[in-house]
């Protein structure tokens, strides 16, 4: 049985208790007002339209579905892409509402997430993600971000800030002494390679000795546990393994301010350059389990497309892995995760 409302000044009223108890009651749709009636909004009358679970009027006139939408585009903002999302979430059983004066797209009415909306054309800013993971964590409620194609398509994320740590214990190591070729550093005391590779899996067999990339040795150097020298002997001190680092990674102040973090959280941090990513991150021993995390390192002010998010999630969740931007402000590091999510 279809209930009936009236247009009026861009929402729509409906007035026989019989339809406000199925749709307000039931469905959690339209909002109470004066005079015991119920106020629809323009989202949710295309969405009853569609599913001929309601008859608009104006004027006496019916109002059809093509022209619903068309005044409902013109009042609400991205309004196909949001129709599209809130079609799928209440086909899906989730009584979400419209907030049009909200941070997010869409609040779940049994408050347990809310949702933004984006068309894949959107560009993604880690700073105003950062923001709305933060207020959905005062509210206790999750982050849910809607992605729509150009074929209306959506992809889910479910997006959270993560307090990632591991079980490895922090060593410390007699001096060492490596040697700088170019773009990596090698060890060839036997013994204390092993010790290094064995305690925390710095580096990588060299021979008989060990590799370790930039990031690793600039890392060793603050330890106080390596002397770096060229291939004449002569040494190379913290600031001008800077320097050299600075002409090859541009980014390396942030990689190492990442890097640092995740030793102090008791990871194992390896390069996840084949992933895609500035580090893979393993919680527990390399050889009895995979990196849990791909870590990518990003400026407070990082900004990407969409489509780049989408491959870097899809790539994670196939090597089961989670996709993580460690988001750098200062000294201090956001981690947050984007999860695919199916509500």
């Amino acid at each position: 049985m279809q209930a009936t409302g009236k247009l009026k000044e861009n929402k729509i009223i409906v007035i026989k208790p019989k339809d406000i108890g199925r749709l307000y009651s039931k469905s959690h749709l339209g909002k109470l007002i004066a005079e015991n009636k119920l106020k629809l909004d323009l989202l949710e009358g295309v969405f009853l339209l569609a599913e001929e679970k309601i008859k608009i009027f104006c004027e006496k006139e019916k109002v059809d579905f093509k022209t619903l939408v068309k005044i409902a585009s013109k009042k609400i903002q991205s309004f196909e892409i949001k129709y599209l999302v809130f079609k799928d979430l209440r086909n899906r059983g989730n009584a979400i509402k419209l907030n049009e004066n909200s941070s997010f797209t869409f609040n779940d009415y049994n408050k347990r997430f809310s949702v933004s909306v984006f068309s894949e054309r959107d560009i993604l800013d880690i700073k105003l993600t950062r923001n709305l993971v933060k207020e959905t964590e005062k509210e206790k409620r999750k982050l849910w971000f809607a992605i729509v194609d150009e074929e209306g398509d959506i992809t889910y994320y479910d997006v959270s800030i993560v307090d990632i740590k591991g079980d490895i214990k922090k060593h410390q190591y007699k001096k060492l002494n490596g040697i700088f070729l170019n773009d990596r550093i090698v060890i060839f005391d036997k013994s204390k390679s092993k010790i290094l590779f064995e305690k925390e899996f710095f580096g990588k067999p060299f021979g008989e000795g060990l590799q370790l990339s930039l990031i690793e040795t600039l890392y060793l150097q603050d330890q106080n546990s390596i002397e770096l020298k060229d291939t004449n002997g002569k040494k190379i001190t913290k600031s001008a393994l800077k320097i050299l680092l600075n002409k090859q990674l541009p980014d390396f102040k942030l990689r190492l301010i990442v890097f640092k973090d995740l030793k102090n959280r008791g990871l194992i941090v390896k390069t996840g350059f084949k992933f895609g990513a500035h580090f893979r991150a393993y919680a527990k021993n390399p050889d009895k389990t995979h990196a849990e995390y791909l870590v990518h390192v990003v400026d407070k002010d990082f900004k990407s497309v969409w489509p780049e998010i989408s491959r870097a999630v899809r790539l994670a969740h196939s090597v089961n892995k989670e996709i993580v931007f460690a988001r750098v402000y200062g000294n201090k590091i956001d981690y947050i995760k984007f999860g695919r999510l199916r509500p």
